[in-house]
């Protein structure tokens, strides 16, 4: 019985440590893909955007170069579109506080998931006010955008495949001047904790 006990204490503390050191890996490589990241990175997207009759429609851009044509803009990303925290919490945060940023400098406010132009299209129409605020929308695919951020996550424990790090970025002249990333939660890149930021 010790020997029984004394092996699943053994076994309990492997695993144990072996998921503390996938965990530590993946921070410090996050860590080092970020602090080589300053200029926006180059990918092609789809941008969901409101025309003038106040109906949504596409546009196959290098995300790259539209971030980098504002004087100042916000980029935030989810993990995907009509999921839970970025549904009720997230996207509506910054719903609610574009004027305030806009009061701050911010010309644009961008809002990314790897997810298809459609489903993004149909989540906005669903979230309540991002119509009116001129948020636009982000379908990165392909998931290249965010492979060029090294901020790739894999969700596929979730069936979800490979998805976006939460993340939220101050971008002016076309470099990123801040990056917050939530590898849990979205208290680092929520609206309110960005807005003082600036």
């Amino acid at each position: 019985m010790r020997i029984l006990c004394g092996l699943s204490i053994c076994f309990t503390f492997a695993a144990t440590s072996l998921a503390l050191s996938k965990t530590l890996r993946r921070s410090f490589s996050l860590q080092r893909s970020l602090s080589m990241l300053s200029a926006v990175p180059s990918a092609n997207v789809d941008l969901i955007s409101k025309n003038s009759d106040s109906a949504y429609e596409f546009s196959g851009v290098d995300l790259g170069a539209v971030l980098k044509s504002h004087k100042k803009a916000i980029l935030f990303a989810v993990p995907g579109a009509f999921t839970p925290t970025c549904s009720a919490k997230h996207l509506p945060g910054f719903v609610q506080n574009v004027e305030n940023l806009k009061s701050k400098g911010v010309e644009a406010v961008y809002c990314l998931s790897v997810n298809d132009k459609y489903v993004m299209r149909a989540w906005a129409e669903a979230t309540e006010g991002c119509k009116d605020s001129g948020i636009i929308l982000v379908a990165d695919g392909n998931g290249d955008f965010t492979k060029a951020m090294g901020l790739s996550k894999d969700a596929t424990g979730s069936k979800m495949g490979i998805r976006c790090t939460r993340f939220a970025a101050i971008i002016e002249d076309g470099n990123i001047s801040s990056l917050q990333v939530d590898e849990q939660g979205f208290e680092k890149s929520s609206a309110e904790n960005i807005l003082s930021l600036l």
